[in-house]
Protein backbone atom coordinates (compact mmCIF):
# COMPACT_ATOMS: atom_id res chain seq x y z
CA UNK A 1 0.00 0.00 0.00
CA UNK A 2 2.85 2.72 0.94
CA UNK A 3 4.67 1.54 -2.30
CA UNK A 4 1.40 2.40 -4.61
CA UNK A 5 1.74 5.15 -2.76
CA UNK A 6 5.00 6.36 -3.16
CA UNK A 7 5.31 5.59 -6.77
CA UNK A 8 1.56 8.26 -6.93
CA UNK A 9 3.36 10.86 -5.83
CA UNK A 10 6.83 10.39 -7.57
CA UNK A 11 4.54 10.59 -10.80
CA UNK A 12 2.42 13.62 -9.65
CA UNK A 13 5.59 15.38 -9.11
CA UNK A 14 6.92 14.03 -12.38
CA UNK A 15 3.41 15.31 -14.02
CA UNK A 16 3.77 18.80 -12.30
CA UNK A 17 7.43 19.53 -13.72
CA UNK A 18 6.29 18.27 -17.16
CA UNK A 19 3.08 21.21 -16.72
CA UNK A 20 5.48 24.10 -15.42
CA UNK A 21 7.99 23.11 -18.37
CA UNK A 22 5.18 23.55 -21.07
CA UNK A 23 3.43 26.42 -19.71
CA UNK A 24 6.88 28.42 -19.26
CA UNK A 25 7.70 26.76 -23.54
CA UNK A 26 4.54 27.79 -24.42
CA UNK A 27 4.33 31.13 -22.74
CA UNK A 28 7.86 32.57 -23.77
CA UNK A 29 8.54 35.76 -25.85
CA UNK A 30 10.89 36.22 -27.94
CA UNK A 31 12.85 39.83 -26.49
CA UNK A 32 14.93 41.80 -28.60
CA UNK A 33 17.14 44.23 -27.62
CA UNK A 34 17.09 47.70 -28.88
CA UNK A 35 19.98 50.49 -29.69
CA UNK A 36 18.00 53.40 -28.66
CA UNK A 37 17.48 53.70 -24.67
CA UNK A 38 13.80 55.58 -25.63
CA UNK A 39 12.76 52.43 -27.90
CA UNK A 40 13.26 50.05 -24.71
CA UNK A 41 11.34 52.48 -22.35
CA UNK A 42 8.52 52.92 -24.60
CA UNK A 43 8.54 49.10 -24.89
CA UNK A 44 8.80 48.34 -21.20
CA UNK A 45 5.45 51.33 -20.73
CA UNK A 46 3.29 49.85 -23.67
CA UNK A 47 4.23 46.21 -21.93
CA UNK A 48 3.19 48.33 -18.10
CA UNK A 49 -0.31 49.54 -19.43
CA UNK A 50 -1.06 46.25 -21.60
CA UNK A 51 -1.01 44.48 -17.75
CA UNK A 52 -3.02 47.54 -16.28
CA UNK A 53 -5.55 47.63 -19.34
CA UNK A 54 -5.68 44.14 -18.17
CA UNK A 55 -6.61 44.28 -14.88
CA UNK A 56 -9.02 47.42 -15.42
CA UNK A 57 -11.11 44.47 -17.90
CA UNK A 58 -11.06 42.25 -15.41
CA UNK A 59 -12.44 44.92 -12.81
CA UNK A 60 -14.90 46.17 -15.16
CA UNK A 61 -16.31 42.65 -16.35
CA UNK A 62 -16.39 42.08 -12.05
CA UNK A 63 -18.36 45.14 -11.78
CA UNK A 64 -20.60 44.25 -14.59
CA UNK A 65 -21.40 40.94 -12.31
CA UNK A 66 -22.00 43.18 -9.62
CA UNK A 67 -24.48 45.28 -11.33
CA UNK A 68 -26.31 42.29 -12.51
CA UNK A 69 -27.08 40.55 -9.28
CA UNK A 70 -27.77 43.64 -7.95
CA UNK A 71 -31.02 44.20 -9.80
CA UNK A 72 -31.86 40.69 -9.56
CA UNK A 73 -31.97 40.82 -5.61
CA UNK A 74 -32.93 44.60 -5.64
CA UNK A 75 -29.94 45.48 -3.49
CA UNK A 76 -29.25 49.13 -3.84
CA UNK A 77 -26.18 49.69 -2.11
CA UNK A 78 -24.59 46.73 -4.00
CA UNK A 79 -25.91 48.46 -7.17
CA UNK A 80 -23.67 51.42 -6.19
CA UNK A 81 -20.67 48.97 -5.80
CA UNK A 82 -21.47 47.38 -9.03
CA UNK A 83 -21.43 51.17 -10.55
CA UNK A 84 -18.81 52.48 -8.86
CA UNK A 85 -16.27 49.23 -9.79
CA UNK A 86 -17.37 49.34 -13.22
CA UNK A 87 -16.58 53.09 -13.18
CA UNK A 88 -12.89 52.40 -11.67
CA UNK A 89 -12.87 49.81 -14.40
CA UNK A 90 -13.30 52.10 -17.37
CA UNK A 91 -10.83 54.72 -15.48
CA UNK A 92 -8.11 51.66 -15.42
CA UNK A 93 -8.90 50.07 -18.51
CA UNK A 94 -8.33 53.42 -20.55
CA UNK A 95 -5.22 54.95 -18.26
CA UNK A 96 -3.13 55.35 -21.01
CA UNK A 97 -5.38 57.15 -23.21
CA UNK A 98 -6.52 59.21 -20.46
CA UNK A 99 -2.91 60.08 -19.69
CA UNK A 100 -2.30 60.91 -23.35
CA UNK A 101 -5.24 63.51 -23.31
CA UNK A 102 -4.32 65.28 -20.46
CA UNK A 103 -0.39 65.41 -21.21
CA UNK A 104 -1.41 66.20 -24.90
Amino acid sequence: MKETSLKLKKVERKLKILQVALILGLFATNVYAADDPLTVVNNLSNFIFGLIRAIGMIILGFGIVQIGLSLKSHDPSQRANGFLTFAGGLVITFAKEILNLITG
